[in-house]
């Protein structure tokens, strides 16, 4: 994480659930409430996903909790929320998406330089015994890790 980048959510199972082939920076376009909700650190990026809408890609079931001192002007929490990306970019992932079988996951949901920003995936599901396999290298890692800590305590 870069000094001026302050993280809001992590999106945890990702890495766990997809392959990530690439990743990019997307802005977005956000009502007031919600910004000042996100400065709070209130969203939740779990069980969202990049959907690709008459050739512009928006953020679905990311949920931003309503603010606090809003009153009647509050925003609907799962509001679909449009990502800015360049033109080339959407294209791109326009593209893979519709022809390899990839889906867009964001990662993470951080303010830089006062702006909001999410960081999406380019991602390929992974079947279940390839995450049990990763479960057992990690597993083993650990465990040989922790063997060899021990061996050079003594």
């Amino acid at each position: 994480m870069k000094e001026n980048e302050k993280n809001i959510s992590v999106n945890k199972k990702a890495h766990f659930n997809y392959e990530i082939v690439s990743t990019y920076e997307a802005g977005l376009v956000l009502l007031g409430s919600e910004v000042k909700s996100l400065r709070q650190g209130k969203a939740n990026l779990n069980d969202s996903y990049g959907h690709i809408n008459k050739g512009e890609i928006y953020l679905r079931n990311c949920h931003i909790s309503p603010y606090d001192h809003a009153g009647y002007t509050n925003h609907e929490p799962l509001r679909e929320k449009k990502l800015l990306l360049h033109r080339r970019e959407i294209k791109r992932l326009i593209g893979k998406v519709n022809e390899r079988g990839f889906t867009l996951v964001p990662l993470k949901l951080y303010f830089k330089d006062g702006r909001a920003k999410v960081l999406l995936g380019l991602a390929r599901g992974k079947k279940s015994h390839d995450k049990s396999k990763e479960i057992k290298e990690r597993d083993l890692k650990r465990d040989m890790e922790r063997d060899f800590k021990s061996h050079n305590v003594r």
